[in-house]
């Protein structure tokens, strides 16, 4: 990363890439950014399945300045022990969640940015507009970096992400006129950490600056609805997202390609 450390990432290849097609190009690349308990074999999984719909998806660990994934050595166990086992392990969670400074994050985007552009190998065009993924913490900060990187991230889908909207003076909506992206917001239902007159700001914010968003509320569906692994999953709203996803990513990326490959026949 520059600084001494290494960020462990997992990645993931389209299909073709896998099988060794190294002629394979124009490969639109996703960066996508866990949630708080970090990565694991359910994050590994959500990767391979934006990978097998054409992308080049990378996941670092965002928590890679404390170690290396899992922070917990039982992670597996708690996660398997439902609500008292997530309290537990929240409990060591949290304080690096807090040690996480925003600043921090987005100059590691700015790496994992130019990290992609290396990857020609895989298909990846350098300075290529990039999607960018978030759960949770992963959403929220998706939606900052849009605003930091807005000549590169054309694409962004946050799902349970929480404090969008703040009363601090680096509130993620505070940047929205900076973004240039199309981005969609996946809200869980009674989030603690964003609610109605939160959302209703977010949206008067990002109608006001001419973005084109989309902000749906999942019904029923709790904070970290997304996630197969822990207690906070719900099956609709996990269907549902991966909709809204692939629709998102098709429309930006995908259609595109097809319009300009049919202007060339």
């Amino acid at each position: 990363m520059g600084d001494g450390l290494v960020c462990d990432t997992y990645v993931s290849l389209p299909k073709g890439l896998e099988e060794g097609n190294k002629k394979k190009r124009d490969v639109p690349a996703i960066l996508f950014l866990m949630d708080a308990i970090g990565l694991r074999p359910r994050i590994e999984e959500m990767v391979d399945v934006i990978a097998s719909q054409g992308y080049y998806v990378i996941a670092p660990n965002l928590f890679y300045r404390t170690g290396k994934q899992p922070m917990v050595d039982n992670l597996q166990e708690l996660l398997a022990q439902g609500q008292s086992g997530r309290e537990q392990l929240f409990t060591h969670l949290r304080p690096i969640m807090m040690s996480l400074k925003p600043e921090s994050i987005m100059e590691d985007i700015g790496k994992w940015i130019g990290y992609i552009d290396r990857q020609t190998e895989h298909g990846v065009v350098p300075n290529a507009p990039i999607g960018v993924v978030g759960y949770c913490m992963g959403g929220t900060n998706a939606f900052r970096a849009s605003a930091i990187y807005p000549d590169r991230i054309v694409a962004v889908a946050s799902f349970h992400g929480g404090n969008l909207v703040t009363d601090q003076t680096n509130s993620p909506h505070l940047s929205a006129s900076k973004v240039k992206a199309e981005l969609y917001f996946g809200h869980a239902d009674n989030d603690h950490s964003i609610g109605p007159q939160q959302i209703a700001t977010l949206e008067k914010t990002l109608t006001d600056a001419n973005i084109k968003y989309t902000s749906e509320v999942y019904q029923g569906a709790a904070h970290g609805y997304t996630m197969k692994d822990t207690v906070m999953y719900n099956e609709a709203g996990e269907k549902r997202h991966w909709v809204a996803l692939t629709d998102l990513l098709t429309r930006v990326f995908k259609q595109p390609q097809q319009q300009q490959q049919q202007s060339r026949s």
